[in-house]
């Protein structure tokens, strides 16, 4: 009877203790391998369209030459044998809280996520997007809190782009058993696994001189055959390596007891306390920027730091890339179908770059909720077609790719979203710019890109989500109406915006601007991406036309390969779309230097932040 009375009292405690242990057990940890089964460094090819002396790794984009050529593995699966297109990219992002400062000067609280790598390139509006080899680098200095979108640090400029808080691993020490030499190499042989890999670097030390000094390990699981039966070593227990010298004599311990340890590596371990240091009260809106190329894979580690503002939330956070063709459902952000994230867990997307195009991401918790309060972000895929060496026709790069079975696409596939154009043509791939898509009739083509994100806050809405109070989903209607993050005038002030938070330190939470420069003559690529929760968006180019090139990551052609490009004066956007957009000023008789144009909403109630005269969707286009 005692225990059957206690228990509807005991069962939530004990459930409690059970989710407390769950959380103790996260950690923090980043990935960004240097090689994959998909970007096996042994045969990537050398080059690029502007350096073809590059070394052979995964940190440069390669020219494109024709789709990757695969053959059969020894374990039955297909791996790249030819013609390594792409490369590895790798990003680190926060979720947790923040503050941004709104157009009329009052400020917004958000939960938001925020930038642990690319911080110097997120500071200059830049997207956070690293090749392995600056995303795997330690931080020489100490990072204040605040500095992912400062360009300023104590003593000097801010120039890190590395991942914030990553540290190198403790050696793994182990004794020596066995070592002997057969030529010039030596073989090892432990008490324990090392846990070495080929490649590794190894310190060996046995006092004897040959053996003693630092060494590549060239084999693992190696077993010396003139070791005694007893004891039995396994195979798992060896390794070997390449000595310079040879005629060294063989030793078995214990007569001489060696040690060999690994040396510390960068191999995803962090200390979480510059993580906290950066990305509490760091949120950004937009959310960090990512930019990847096609062929590429992405690895993108989302780190849970908590909601410093509503420390009553256990609020878990996904990133979800809307609209994005992902391979597993695993990656997909969708907690039902993936997983969600801990408040003091990392965890690290995996993406194979898709069709080129503007798509965007969120949180995928809530979504109503974490999209208004600012969990929005923007993502864009560059071509294939900018990979091609100058002056090499961009029609028969695009032919090449319709024998990649990934990317190939005729008429019978109505899904394509790259036809080939109805006609041969000759145009050739540009000396300098860029293409919005694999067009091949040079059709896309501009000199300078924006990413423009709309997004709507409702001040009410966030207001109550600081409050502790139960938001009214019902009621929620926006009133603050942004571009990357910011009202005019503050779409055209240069540098990221700062704003004092709740930790009394400064933040720079709105760290990407909204102003067009186009220099004089030529073409500039707006992606715009609508995540607003509540409204219909509109914009309008006064003086010059948009040429609208693609809806939702697609480009506008149809089957027959006949460009269904228009030029508009204005276009509108619902939550979840996005468009790409060509600001054509060559003529420069009507966009003479110096011009200075309008892009804007037509929608008087979004040129205001809930008040007359203060905010709302609006920025300058100007001819440099």
């Amino acid at each position: 009877m005692f225990s059957r009375r206690l228990y509807p009292v005991w069962l939530p405690i004990l459930l409690a203790c059970v989710a407390t242990v769950a959380v103790n057990a996260q950690s923090f940890r980043v990935q960004c391998p240097t090689s994959t089964v998909t970007h096996p460094v042994q045969i990537i090819t050398n080059g690029t369209p502007d350096n073809p002396n590059l070394p052979v790794d995964n940190n440069h984009e390669p020219a494109y030459a024709g789709p990757t050529s695969f053959s059969t593995s020894s374990g039955g699966f297909l791996v790249p044998s030819a013609k390594v297109n792409g490369a590895i990219k790798c990003q680190q992002i926060s979720g947790g809280d923040g503050f941004a400062t709104m157009g009329d000067g009052s400020q917004t609280y958000m939960f938001s996520f925020g930038p642990l790598s690319g911080l110097a390139d997120i500071a200059n509006g830049m997207p956070g997007t690293q090749f392995p080899s600056v995303f795997n680098t330690e931080y020489a200095g100490t990072l204040l809190p605040g500095d992912p979108a400062t360009t300023v640090e104590q003593g000097g400029a801010f120039g890190f782009n590395g991942a914030v808080g990553l540290m190198k691993d403790v050696s793994h020490i182990g004794t020596i058993y066995d070592i002997s030499e057969a030529g010039h190499t030596v073989t090892v042989v432990m008490n324990t696994v090392l846990g070495v890999q080929v490649g590794d670097t190894v310190r060996i030390k046995t006092g004897v001189a040959g053996y003693d000094g630092t060494f590549q390990v060239t084999a693992i699981n190696v077993k010396n055959p003139a070791l005694p039966a007893v004891p039995t070593i396994p195979a798992a227990f060896g390794f070997q390596y390449h000595a310079a010298v040879t005629g060294l004599p063989e030793i078995t311990a214990p007569t001489v007891v060696g040690t060999a340890a690994t040396l510390p590596t960068l191999n995803g371990h962090v200390d979480p306390r510059p993580i906290m240091d950066v990305g509490v009260m760091n949120g950004n809106i937009p959310a960090p920027l990512m930019a990847i190329d096609e062929d590429d894979e992405f690895f993108l580690t989302l780190t849970n730091v908590g909601q410093v503002m509503r420390p009553d939330l256990f609020e878990q956070h996904t990133v979800h890339f809307h609209g994005y063709p992902n391979a597993s459902a695993f990656y997909d952000g969708v907690p039902d179908a993936s997983v969600a994230i801990n408040i003091g867990g990392s965890f690290t997307y995996y993406y194979l770059a898709p069709d080129a195009g503007t798509y965007f991401w969120h949180c995928h918790i809530t979504p109503p909720e974490h999209l208004q309060m600012g969990m929005v972000g923007q993502i864009y895929v560059r071509p294939r077609q900018n990979r091609v060496p100058a002056g090499q026709p961009l029609y028969a790069a695009l032919q090449l790719q319709q024998s990649d079975n990934r990317t190939r696409c005729d008429s019978s596939d109505i899904l394509c979203s790259n036809p080939l154009p109805a006609a041969a043509n000759s145009v050739n791939r540009a000396a300098a710019g860029n293409y919005a898509y694999n067009d091949g009739d040079g059709s896309t083509y501009y000199d300078v890109e924006y990413p423009l994100q709309i997004h709507g806050f409702d001040p009410n809405f966030h207001f109550v989500g600081m409050t502790f109070n139960p938001e009214g989903f019902t009621e929620m209607k926006d009133k603050y109406f942004l571009l990357n993050g910011r009202s005019y005038p503050d779409t055209v002030t240069p540098g990221p915006i700062k704003t004092q938070t709740t930790d009394g330190s400064n933040h720079y939470s709105q760290p990407l601007p909204s102003i067009i420069n186009i220099p004089a003559g030529g073409r500039a690529l707006l992606r715009i991406s609508d995540l607003d929760v509540t409204e219909y968006q509109t914009l309008a180019s006064l003086g010059i036309p948009m040429k609208v090139i693609a809806l939702n990551a697609k480009l506008l052609r149809d089957q027959q390969g006949n460009n269904l490009y228009y030029n508009t004066n204005s276009i509108t956007l619902a939550g979840g779309e996005s468009l790409d957009v060509i600001l054509d000023a060559s003529d420069t008789n009507k966009y003479p230097q110096g011009s200075v144009f309008y892009l804007y909403t037509p929608n008087l109630d979004h040129l205001s932040n809930d008040a007359e005269n203060f905010g709302g969707l609006m920025t300058e286009v100007r001819i440099n």
